[in-house]
């Protein structure tokens, strides 16, 4: 994947992250707290009512342009305003300028232990998946099977389930479960985004682990992806860690993607 793809490539995993915030119920988006902002170019995503990383976090500083040291304050005052003490800050590693991550300690801010993975891959055909589940694109009839799942796969509260929903029938969402017979077991996400494919929201029920749906529904979306056209693939999550395999990690490889970088996660330090 080229530098330029790359970049594409992180636009996409924004413009997935804002939808979610503009799927969610206006009931569940008062519930959550939910927040979204753009300051200078940077995606700032909030849920100040829970202590979720997984949208409480700053996408995109020092990519698109040099970032201002300005917005590194403004970023961190929106946080301490809203009362959220747990949200991560994710660095490129070719984020700009020189002496941002100086800027980041004088704020406030310190190196959390475990990076995130970003990986990329091109129109290759996927390998053909292990499994005995079945994987179909859903329609609103499963939307909430879909939020179920992938906020349990999350460790997210059932609030999330609805805004998770939210996702089925939006305009380039397409949301896959992977089925034993009739009964949900698996799901994930793609979102196209100017022909880059970000995939997201894989999970699996702990009962029916074990039997390929997370190949399965990467291999499908990958499928699917490569026949509407999409010139690229990305998806994320964090590196391994001790205690932690990181299963999700292995799959990804194993279906062609490659780990272009990682990225750093700056927390409070307080």
């Amino acid at each position: 994947m080229t530098v330029h793809s790359t970049i594409q490539a992180e636009a996409a995993e924004r413009a997935a992250l804002a939808d979610l915030h503009r799927a969610a119920p206006a009931a569940s988006r008062e519930r959550l707290g939910l927040a979204l902002e753009v300051v200078n170019g940077v995606l700032l995503s909030m849920a100040s009512a829970r202590p979720s990383i997984l949208v409480n976090r700053v996408v995109g500083l020092g990519v698109d342009r040099p970032a201002a040291r300005t917005t590194v304050e403004t970023i961190v005052e929106r946080y301490r305003v809203a009362g959220v003490s747990r949200y991560f800050l994710q660095l490129d590693p070719d984020a700009r300028p020189e002496g941002l991550e100086q800027w980041l300690t004088d704020t406030g801010l310190k190196p959390y232990h475990r990076a995130w993975a970003k990986f990329t891959r091109g129109t290759e055909p996927a390998p053909e998946p292990r499994s005995d589940l079945e994987v179909r694109e859903i329609g609103a009839e499963h939307a909430s099977d879909f939020g179920r799942i992938a906020a349990i796969g999350f460790e997210l509260d059932e609030e999330w389930t609805p805004v998770l929903a939210g996702l089925v029938g939006r305009a380039g969402w397409h949301i896959y479960l992977s089925f034993d017979g009739g009964v949900p077991a698996g799901c994930g996400a793609m979102r196209v985004h100017d022909g880059v494919a970000w995939l997201d929201w894989a999970a699996t029920l702990p009962e029916f682990r074990r039997r390929g749906s997370q190949g399965a529904v990467i291999s499908r979306r990958l499928a699917d992806g490569i026949a509407k056209g999409c010139t690229a693939f990305a998806t994320s999550t964090g590196e391994a860690a001790d205690g932690d395999a990181q299963h999700s990690f292995h799959n990804i490889e194993r279906y062609g993607f490659r780990r272009t970088h990682a990225r750093a996660n700056w927390v409070p330090a307080e």
